[in-house]
């Protein structure tokens, strides 16, 4: 099957088509399962869903995560490891290749992914003066994560602990989300949207397989770069394990109602993407069926238990 074109200045000459693509829609799936996964995580508790506040934080949430991803392109384009990366499986890893291949600069796509971010702020506060004020620690935190990711001095992902910022930020999109409806805090967006968080960090993880060559000689030492990808396999396991055990876990202890059991058959479909990284880790071209089947999991995982907890509140 032959791979997608990557992006050239010809082949987006509309200015709004451009910019809109140097977000990496296709991406944003797991931002729309998350929001969706709070508001049925307030739902199931009984809150009332108000239509206003939730497109809100859904549009919002959205800019959020497409100014993280703009923001990441401009870092990758700094150090230079997307330049260096002929390993890459586009448009999955490797960046978008809008400034490598000269469709917007790298002062322009700077400005962009900041000016993204800072968007959300006001929104924020609004949804903060309509709920209460915890909102507000939840949303500074979820731009935090989203800008330390890749920005200095945290770089998270390039210090091997970008797993660890992917699972809190698409966390606090589910937490956020519920808090919004609820007005308040509680467990029951955690326990609905840590799996689904983990299942996101490995989407990232697994990218890093491909982007391993290039990522170690821009010296971003990902987590991939510094176990090796072969004892690196381990690592994806190891957050399917964790993903689906937090799944089960909240069954048994009563956070989660039995339906829920319908978002474990996803599964399968990580099982099916270990199977193929532990074959062809080394070997980035055989790595695109592992890919779309982590990001399948994760988008299916979610909609299937925001689905369970509709039906059951």
């Amino acid at each position: 099957m032959p791979q997608p074109l990557e992006p050239t200045l010809a082949s987006l000459p509309s200015p709004v088509l451009r910019y809109f693509a140097a977000t990496r829609p296709a991406f944003l799936s797991v931002t729309f399962v998350g929001v969706l996964l709070g508001l049925a995580s307030a739902a199931a508790s009984g809150a009332h869903l108000d239509p206003a506040t939730a497109t809100l934080t859904m549009f919002f949430a959205l800019v959020a995560h497409a100014g993280a991803n703009v923001v990441n392109d401009y870092y990758d384009s700094l150090s230079g490891c997307d330049a260096v990366n002929t390993g890459r499986v586009f448009p999955f890893t490797g960046g978008s290749r809008f400034i490598q291949n000269g469709v917007l600069s790298q002062h322009t796509v700077g400005r962009y992914g900041y000016s993204l971010l800072a968007a959300v702020i006001p929104a924020g506060l609004w949804l903060t003066f309509v709920s209460a004020p915890g909102l507000i620690g939840i949303g500074l935190a979820g731009l935090l994560v989203g800008w330390a990711y890749s920005a200095p001095p945290f770089k998270l992902q390039s210090r091997g602990l970008g797993e660890f910022g992917i699972t809190a930020g698409w966390l606090l999109v589910v937490v956020g989300t519920d808090f919004v409806q609820r007005h308040g805090f509680d467990f029951a967006p955690v326990a609905a949207g840590l799996g689904f968080a983990l299942l996101v960090a490995n989407v990232l993880y697994i990218n890093q397989f491909p982007d391993v060559a290039a990522d170690a000689q821009a010296e971003k030492r990902t987590a991939v770069v510094r176990l090796g990808v072969y004892r690196a396999r381990w690592g994806y396991a190891l957050i399917v394990a964790l993903a689906y055990g937090w799944l089960l876990a909240m069954l048994v202890l009563g956070h989660l109602p039995t339906l829920a059991l319908i978002s474990l058959p996803p599964a399968a479909a990580s099982i099916a993407a270990q199977r193929d990284l532990w074959r062809h880790a080394g070997v980035p071209s055989r790595l695109t069926f592992a890919i779309k089947m982590t990001i399948l999991a994760a988008c299916l995982h979610g909609l299937l238990l925001a689905g369970a907890l509709i039906i059951t509140h």
